[in-house]
């Protein structure tokens, strides 16, 4: 997919507005795993943890968290918000070398910026037979269909979209979903499920720009273009947003 490398490694600038402005995750999250897990998890790998929002939610449930990020600057943000006890690695998914294997892997929001090419395989070496394999995904998305489209149109001349299609081309109104429709395919998985996890949000206005400024597709925009968007978002915006935030997961079993 063109640009996804580089639109990657945008966030490292704004690491500390990625943690200030990005929500965090429900616990339900973790929970809805474990259950599918079915045995207790007493180790997990992360790919592309960002600045750990989900890695919080993980290592408060006593698993000994590893987490992986290709971007320094949002490792070290990482280490100023999760437990001491967290292990980190500076790496993308193809840099990771399967020196161990862990009873969970698993990504947030993160795991489209892998390479299509040998990603299940990859995965797969991480995780020990039987092991479980979990992606979260879905944009938090603005509630209210007027100010949707008032946000689309202030955008409109200076940007299309700032969604990311889906990887393998799957339409978002199949049942299925990547990267569910790619574990399918897959000979390493077995036991493939989809569940959704529904959150509504609350935000300021300045704050639902702020975290408009943390998604990569404004990233790549030249900081005069990009403010002028951020300015011209802002107009439309009501004093406050509501958000509704549908996080999508998969979970797989390793063959």
């Amino acid at each position: 997919m063109p640009g996804m490398t580089e639109r990657a490694l945008t966030f490292g600038a704004v690491a500390q507005a990625y943690e200030r402005y990005r929500p965090g995750y429900p616990a339900e999250l973790a929970e809805r795993v474990l259950d599918y897990a079915g045995t207790p998890v007493a180790d997990a790998l992360e790919i592309g943890a960002g600045t750990g929002k989900m890695t919080r939610v993980f290592a408060g449930r006593g698993i000994a968290v590893t987490a992986t990020d290709p971007d320094p600057a949002m490792l070290a943000e990482l280490r100023k918000h999760v437990p001491a006890e967290v292990e980190t690695r500076q790496g993308a998914l193809e840099d990771l070398r399967p020196e161990r294997q862990y009873g969970l892997v698993y990504s947030a929001a993160a795991l489209h910026w892998t390479d299509p090419a040998g990603r299940w395989p990859r995965i797969a070496a991480l995780l020990a037979p039987g092991g479980v394999f979990a992606s979260v995904g879905g944009p938090a998305e603005l509630a209210d269909p007027v100010v949707r489209q008032a946000v689309e149109e202030a955008q409109a001349p200076f940007l299309d979209s700032a969604e990311i299609p889906s990887p393998d081309g799957t339409p978002p109104e199949s049942k299925l979903r990547w990267p569910g429709t790619e574990l399918e395919k897959s000979q390493l998985f077995a036991d493939v499920r989809q569940f959704v996890v529904s959150e509504r949000l609350t935000l300021r206005a300045d704050e639902y720009v702020g975290l408009l400024s943390t998604v990569s597709a404004y990233l790549m925009l030249p900081i005069s273009v990009r403010q002028q968007v951020f300015q011209r978002i802002r107009q439309v915006l009501p004093d406050t947003v509501e958000l509704a935030a549908d996080h999508t997961v998969h979970v797989a079993r390793r063959r």
